[in-house]
């Protein structure tokens, strides 16, 4: 995500984009991802499927290279099939799965690759993102306040940390809209190598009933589908 300013902001990571991934929608649902129709969560009801984020074809822009996994990508190592016992809800069904690109444009104007993915359940909603940039995530937890606490996860540097989603409201016709605070999330930043050289993968997990989620719950979520992650490489 890149302010109005330009400023140089970690956009899959603690710098805001694990706000824009986690954006609640109150009438109709927008944003940078090809949202799925909700499906029932009725006994029987299949799985959502993956939508969206297949991989850009040649857009000239920086950084859109062979190695950038696309969201469509990001989208089938999160929407697996155990996701809701994960997440330690195993009598629901996916609701909907949705992958997205996105970039981060940085003040010298270079667009740096955000692909993301979403899945939701009736009790949990969990987001994956990874950013391309150069910022080590080791660097993060000062700028992310007293709360964020540094930790190995995977054998790569991390960062465990409050967010917050964002509400949004507004008339089917577009008018009087409306934005507030949404529901309190848990996010973990994770190095996409041990040397910790720069980018990020980025899990978020935020709960319909406004209460905070186990730090247990999305660490679980987070150790089993990053290795999963086309280009994950185990580190010696």
């Amino acid at each position: 995500m890149a302010d109005d300013n330009g400023a140089p902001e970690k956009g899959a990571g603690p710098w805001g984009q694990a706000i824009t991934a986690v954006v609640l929608v109150a009438a109709l649902v927008v944003g940078l991802w090809a949202f799925a129709k909700p499906s029932s969560s009725q006994s029987g009801q299949s799985p959502a499927r993956c939508k969206g984020g297949e991989a850009e074809k040649a857009s000239g822009k920086p950084g859109r290279g062979p190695d950038v996994v696309s969201g469509a990508q990001l989208c089938a190592a999160l929407n697996r099939p155990d996701l809701a016992r994960l997440l330690g809800t195993p009598q629901e069904t996916a609701k909907s799965a949705s992958g997205g690109g996105g970039s981060v444009r940085l003040a010298g104007g270079e667009e740096i690759p955000n692909p993301s993915a979403r899945v939701e359940f009736g009790t949990y909603t969990v987001s994956l993102s990874e950013s391309y940039d150069r910022l080590p995530v080791s660097e993060s937890a000062a700028l992310l306040g007293d709360g964020a606490g540094k930790r190995t996860v995977l054998g790569r540097p991390a960062v465990l940390y409050a967010d917050r989603t964002i509400s949004l409201s507004f008339r089917l016709d577009g008018s009087d809209s409306h934005s507030g605070p949404g529901v309190p999330a848990r996010a973990l930043t994770v190095a996409r190598d041990a040397k910790d050289s720069g980018g990020s993968y980025d899990v978020t997990l935020w709960r319909t009933d406004g209460l905070v989620p186990d730090d247990a719950v999305l660490l679980r979520v987070a150790e089993t589908v990053l290795p999963t992650v086309p280009g994950w490489t185990a580190d010696e």
